[in-house]
């Protein structure tokens, strides 16, 4: 007979969240509370009430519930429950165990993260073949908070890349950071911080945020953007960024070569979340993730690159792409045809990085 799982205390978060994963996994599961009244208890589909443990009837009364419901794991996000059952679960119930490790652990795990990657970043700066006098780099205290707050973005954005668009934002001039492809909003928030960081400019992020526009012609790619939902991919994207914006950033909800158009004609972008941004019409970083189809990214990098300036960037992700040579094609015939100026270019993760002379 299978075991089910005690969660308390229930009504917290994290609690909930683990119910949710629980439930999805078809395991049992009771809630249980210290509260005389807990509105979490019509979320469980189990319930029961435990002392608080500082109460001399807590051990006894878990040890009843455990035999009663047939308890083999327990889960709690409280600090003070955890370290409590930590210590008496061995001799009081050993049959019994903690499924989750510290809370604190828990918590503070993505920020201690952040920190050792952080701490290696500044310590290994990326040495660049640019004509660029560099900006003063991050403190490692901002890159954590960079890192940390670009994870709870969803998105990919290789640690690789990462560590690249750390170093050529503070080799960039200073202009317009154009992105053409944004989704969910991972790389234009990491973009727009190190715009905001160092100066450059303001963010103009460029996506049709429509399915239809998904399409790559690539069965399995094609099968999995099927999944996902344009709106829904839009509204996480003003989530994650608006917080962060400073009348730096704004969005184009248009195709990118309607888009290019629309930039060409008019310095200012309007939106009911960001308000009112004005742009330069110069780019000095422009990132191109949008369709990875060869026409498609091959009218991105035609729409879009004239507006970038002598010692502008220009990145195209996925240049290594697994599901097809779009992009690499792309790149490959910009590097070619444009050889006389180009001062530095380099692959880093999957992206190619191109700087234009000045």
């Amino acid at each position: 007979m299978n075991k089910t799982v005690l969660i308390f205390p229930a009504g917290m978060p994290r609690a909930l969240d683990y119910l949710q994963k629980c439930l999805q996994e078809k395991q049992a599961v009771i809630g249980a509370s210290s509260l005389g009244y807990d509105a979490s208890r019509q979320k469980y589909p189990a319930w029961l009430y435990l002392p608080y443990v500082t109460d001399s009837a807590f051990n006894e009364a878990l040890k009843q519930a455990v035999v009663e419901f047939n308890i083999g794991e327990i889960y709690t996000p409280n600090i003070v429950v955890w370290d409590h059952l930590n210590c008496i679960l061995e001799s009081l119930l050993p049959g019994v165990k903690l499924v989750n490790a510290s809370p604190v652990d828990e918590v503070l795990g993505g920020y201690r993260s952040a920190m050792a990657k952080a701490r290696y970043l500044v310590a290994n700066p990326l040495a660049l073949s640019s004509k660029m006098p560099p900006h003063h780099p991050l403190s490692i205290i901002e890159t954590a908070g960079l890192i940390r707050y670009a994870d709870l973005i969803p998105g990919m954005c290789d640690d690789d890349k990462f560590r690249a668009l750390l170093e050529i934002t503070r080799y960039s001039v200073e202009g317009d950071i154009v992105e053409v492809g944004s989704w969910w909003g991972k790389s234009a928030f990491i973009l727009s911080r190190l715009a905001r960081s160092f100066g450059i400019g303001k963010l103009l992020c460029v996506d049709p945020w429509a399915n239809e526009h998904l399409i790559q012609n690539e069965k399995t790619v094609d099968s999995s953007s099927a999944q996902v939902d344009a709106n829904e991919a839009l509204e996480i994207f003003q989530i994650g960024l608006l917080p962060f914006n400073a009348d730096h950033i704004n969005y184009l909800r248009l195709p990118s070569v309607d888009a290019a158009k629309s930039y060409a004609n008019s310095r200012s972008v309007s939106t009911e979340e960001f308000g009112d941004t004005e742009y330069t019409g110069q780019i000095s970083i422009l990132h191109i993730d949008g369709n990875h189809t060869y026409d498609a990214a091959k009218a991105d990098v035609d729409s879009w690159e004239k507006f970038v300036v002598g010692g502008g960037w220009i990145i195209i992700d996925d240049y290594i792409w697994p599901y097809g040579d779009g992009p690499k094609r792309v790149g490959n015939e910009f590097l070619k045809n444009n050889a006389a100026r180009i001062v530095t270019a380099f692959v880093m993760g999957t992206a190619l990085f191109i700087q234009l002379s000045l």
